[in-house]
């Protein structure tokens, strides 16, 4: 049996040739966010609120507390089984923005960890992808859809 000494903690990077101000536009808005990530919403993020973010194709929602907005710089939001997801927006020059996003706060068993945590770094790195695709070259890639068409409802 293997025991975990640390709960791993998932990080997932992405540069973006975009201005920091539309990147981070890009997570806060849901007409541009379900473009490359989620399919609905039930508003635009904001500190302190509720919003419903639901994958229709998989018929799966989730209802995340956004517990902190700092403008071009940084949210921080809660999903409803505490796992907690922290994006963190650098300008760089040339009108680019380097977009770290941390997942943090799994729960379960050794293995239930384990296996989150390999699937978060696969999501958050394939939404980087769609978001870099949409926001450079005006493309949709439909990556969350098409990473598991068997498993839509």
């Amino acid at each position: 049996m293997v025991t975990l000494n640390h709960i791993p903690v998932v990080k997932s990077e992405m540069l973006i040739r975009r201005p920091v101000e539309e990147v981070f536009e890009a997570f806060i808005e849901p007409k541009i966010t379900t473009k490359f990530w989620f399919t609905k919403s039930s508003g635009r993020l904001e500190e302190g609120k509720y919003i419903r973010w639901e994958w229709e194709m998989y018929g799966v929602s989730d209802d995340v507390h956004v517990k902190e907005i700092k403008q071009n710089k940084r949210i921080v939001i809660e999903f409803s089984d505490e796992n907690r997801v922290e994006w963190i927006f650098t300008p760089r020059i040339d009108n680019e923005t380097f977009v770290t996003i941390t997942s943090s706060g799994f729960t379960g068993d050794g293995d239930d960890i384990v296996n989150r945590a390999i699937d978060e770094m696969g999501g958050y790195t394939m939404v980087l992808c769609g978001l870099k695709a949409l926001l450079e070259h005006n493309i949709d890639l439909n990556l969350v859809a098409d990473h598991a068409p068997d498993d839509h409802v």
